[in-house]
């Protein structure tokens, strides 16, 4: 939160993370047209025509995503992801990037990648505290404005549709604003323990 509120100087902060297992998915009847008091509605079940893995590094001042589908999510995915971030920004510029500790985070292999990178600064988010990186933030709105009720035949129609999201993002991007404190979250947190420890279950 310190980094949302603060950002070093000379420095972007990127939430990076990644969505895995999109589907593909589509009807196995045609979809019912709206009409007068009636809603789109569609098949309850539906055929699956594979998965896309998200890459995505939201920059917290500007809202603008970077982003990259992959076939699936390992640390050499990762590591390709990073190398993308690396040539997207402008090199004089240190980069902080908030993830969780996921292990594909932490391999070798990314270890490696990050001693020859030293501008690159890695800050986990505790565990089971996803909801502190703002790009879970952008997925959600990703999912429910592209994904949830798009209807896509192969991986390379979803994976257009991700990108083409993207752009237009990106074309008129909308910042999130972080509008509690370090302090304020710290607070709650205890009080929340307090409570919690004090009760008689």
């Amino acid at each position: 939160v310190g980094l949302y509120l603060n950002p070093p100087e000379r420095a972007l902060v990127l939430c990076v993370d990644e969505k895995p297992s999109i589907q593909a998915r589509s009807d196995t009847a045609p979809a019912i047209a709206m009409g007068p008091a009636q809603v789109e509605a569609h098949t309850h079940d539906y055929v699956r025509h594979g998965t896309t893995d998200l890459f995505a590094a939201l920059d917290i001042k500007a809202g603008t995503v970077i982003a990259e589908v992959h076939k699936r999510h390992r640390s050499i995915e990762f590591r390709h992801f990073l190398q993308t971030i690396d040539r997207s920004t402008p090199s004089e510029l240190d980069l902080h990037l908030v993830l969780d500790n996921a292990s594909t985070h932490k391999s070798p292999i990314v270890a490696r990648w990050l001693l020859r990178h030293p501008r690159v600064h890695l800050h986990f988010t505790p565990t089971s505290s996803s909801w502190i990186n703002l790009v879970e933030c952008w997925f959600s709105i990703l999912t429910a404005r592209r994904l949830k009720r798009g209807r896509f035949t192969c991986t390379q129609a979803l994976e257009d549709a991700i990108r083409s999201y993207v752009a237009i993002n990106n074309a008129n991007p909308k910042p999130f604003i972080w509008s509690k404190t370090a302090d304020e979250i710290l607070e709650s947190v205890a009080r929340f323990c307090i409570r919690t420890s004090n009760s008689h279950h």
